[in-house]
């Protein structure tokens, strides 16, 4: 029998979403990528708007349905869409939302880095909770 993930790990731009459900010596990998990813926006004098591109909900909920089951998720991305995320999760699934342990700033790690970190990471999250009995 496999042993279950309690922990997710999220990399996220405006690009694509590379989630990680991890334990100590399993790992399962999905990709998520938006219907219409968005380029890379530089603000213009005299333009309107703030140059930002819009949030993508429907990439942003699937992302969301994607770790719904984990007990905690560290979310990580190099720019924005990580806090786009976060509000996200906090507006359409508070619940979710109580789960997430940690946003961290990760510019473009490998697949193999990220696990690592991330289990860097849940290793040292999980001696600061309460024991179980």
């Amino acid at each position: 029998m496999a042993t279950p993930h309690y922990h997710a790990v999220v990399w996220i731009d405006h690009r694509e979403a590379r989630i990680f459900h991890v334990n100590p010596t399993d790992v399962e990998r999905l990709v998520l990528h938006p219907d219409r990813p968005t380029r890379h926006i530089h603000h213009k004098a005299d333009a309107i708007g703030s140059g930002h591109a819009a949030e993508d909900h429907k990439f942003l909920q699937a992302v969301t349905r994607s770790i719904a089951d984990a007990h905690a998720v560290l979310i990580t991305g190099p720019a924005n869409a990580k806090t786009d995320l976060v509000k996200h999760i906090g507006e359409h699934d508070p619940q979710l939302a109580k789960s997430i342990v940690g946003v961290e700033t990760v510019d473009h790690p490998s697949d193999g880095e990220l696990v690592a970190h991330a289990r860097r990471y849940f290793k040292a999250e999980d001696r600061m909770l309460p024991q179980r009995s």
